[in-house]
């Protein structure tokens, strides 16, 4: 099974190709610090047979949280709490990726200022953020930086950087929610210039043999808005520093998307084709035999899972088969449960 095929990733080895979608659990305290319920929730994704758990959107400012309860990587107090979740993810045999954002006008965390590239709300029930000016522009850019150090001081195998629905470097890369007159906005060239200085200051601390992977909308679902051409150019613009692409689309703004299974997967196969670069697929992927379609057709290289894996945190290894498991070995204290009883779906 392809699924449970090893992938590697610039340095980093992958026992399998399935991946654990970042997804936020609003589970921290008020100060961004990991709890007993974070180690507990990956480490059990990772004994299930997770190749790659990439952790929920970890804020690089406190004022870049979607909420008062994400984890936050703003300050070194936090690095011992998500050392913690690194290595429960290591003991139970996944490589962790960490999910580096900026919420932009989508923070809703209190007391805090809500900022994004122009003073545009995400709806009438969001504030009108204050528009950036270039000194805050380059403050986060150097927030951005010195989370990456915090991550690699963690012990985390791969960053990637969140620009996809509609948080802080999506709104810069849209027309929609950037409408600046300076070198920040209007060409696309300028509206890709926050996302490059990130990528250049995080390469700044993230060590060269790591992976830094980068999580994009490709479609906006809006007229004037992001389109499948216009991503294509952005990642040719960015593949030189990036190791690979995860696929999404929407969030930017409220649009009418026709979500069904698998529906963003045609987004990174012509991705993938048309940019020669490694994606990930994500979107309603919840069977196996999607799995397999997708990475048999040669649709995508790594394939995300979200709410099943919300749904089943052993979904992987309940679906691997004597041949296939090298890549998802059924950890030791559980083999009972597979001795003459062949899990089923």
């Amino acid at each position: 099974m392809q699924a449970f095929e090893a992938y590697k990733l610039k340095n980093l080895e992958l026992k399998n190709r399935i991946v654990m979608a970042p997804m936020c659990m609003y589970s921290s305290d008020n100060n961004g610090i990991v709890q007993d319920f974070h180690r507990v929730h990956y480490g059990s994704r990772a004994i299930g047979g997770t190749g790659l758990i990439i952790q929920e959107a970890t804020a690089v400012t406190s004022q870049g949280r979607i909420s008062s309860w994400d984890l936050g990587i703003w300050e070194d107090s936090q690095i011992e709490g998500l050392a913690s979740v690194v290595k429960q993810i290591h003991d139970g045999g996944a490589a962790a990726g960490i999910q580096l954002a900026h919420a932009g006008r989508k923070c809703e965390a209190e007391d805090e200022v809500t900022i994004a590239p122009s003073a545009i709300n995400f709806s009438k029930e969001y504030p009108v953020p204050r528009e950036m000016s270039q000194e805050k522009i380059h403050e986060t850019v150097l927030a951005f930086g010195q989370a990456a150090r915090r991550a690699d001081q963690a012990g985390y195998d791969l960053i990637e950087l969140h620009g996809a629905h509609g948080y802080l470097i999506h709104e810069f890369l849209s027309p929609l929610s950037n409408t600046r007159t300076d070198n920040y906005g209007g060409s696309l060239e300028n509206r890709i210039r926050f996302l490059k200085e990130i990528i250049a200051e995080v390469r700044n601390y993230w060590p060269e043999h790591k992976p830094l992977i980068i999580r994009l909308s490709a479609s906006d679902y809006l007229q004037g808005g992001l389109d499948l051409d216009q991503t294509i150019e952005i990642i040719n613009m960015a593949k030189a520093e990036i190791n690979a692409f995860h696929i999404s689309s929407g969030g930017l703004l409220t649009a009418p998307i026709k979500a069904y299974p698998g529906y963003q997967v045609g987004l990174a196969e012509k991705i993938r084709q048309t940019c020669d670069v490694p994606v990930v697929a994500v979107g309603l992927i919840n069977s196996i035999e999607q799995v397999e379609d997708i990475l048999g057709n040669e649709r995508a290289d790594l394939v995300a899972l979200g709410r099943e894996l919300l749904r089943n945190p052993y979904w992987p290894i309940r679906h691997c088969t004597p041949d296939s498991s090298a890549g998802c070995p059924i950890p030791e204290q559980y083999l009972r449960g597979w001795r003459n009883c062949p899990p089923q779906s």
